[in-house]
């Protein structure tokens, strides 16, 4: 695992909401996002309307892969952006670091705790 990845990735968990797990939840999230619109996310997915219809209304359970791929990027397309705070990002870009540079990804140092404070500025560069 790199910096960047580590970063981006806590930084990503830091700023969204998780993702809804289900594939009703999924569809059911994109139909709000839509505007209450089964004909739009049924475009959207590929799929058909009805389809649509019957997992928001958990008829279906499981879809086909290539579909969980398309609908799991899609409600990460619309996922709301949240505002963390001074400490959160502190607190990200410590675990990040700690995670990369000092545990060397769970290779070594397991019980480091990384904690930035007194921060100003901080720059990377890959």
């Amino acid at each position: 695992m790199t910096i960047d990845a580590a970063l981006t990735g806590a930084l990503a968990g830091a700023f969204t909401r998780l993702v809804p797990k289900s594939a009703g939840a999924q569809v059911r999230y994109l139909v709000k996002q839509h505007k209450g619109s089964t004909k739009a996310v049924a475009a959207l997915l590929g799929v058909s309307q009805r389809t649509v219809e019957r997992y928001v209304k958990d008829q279906i359970k499981r879809p086909r892969t290539e579909l969980a791929a398309r609908m799991a990027a899609e409600v990460c397309r619309w996922q709301p952006q949240i505002r963390a705070t001074d400490r959160e990002l502190h607190q990200a870009t410590a675990d990040a670091l700690g995670e990369v540079y000092f545990r060397d990804s769970g290779h070594r140092a397991h019980d480091l705790h990384v904690e930035l404070t007194d921060i100003e500025q901080i720059t990377f560069e890959l």
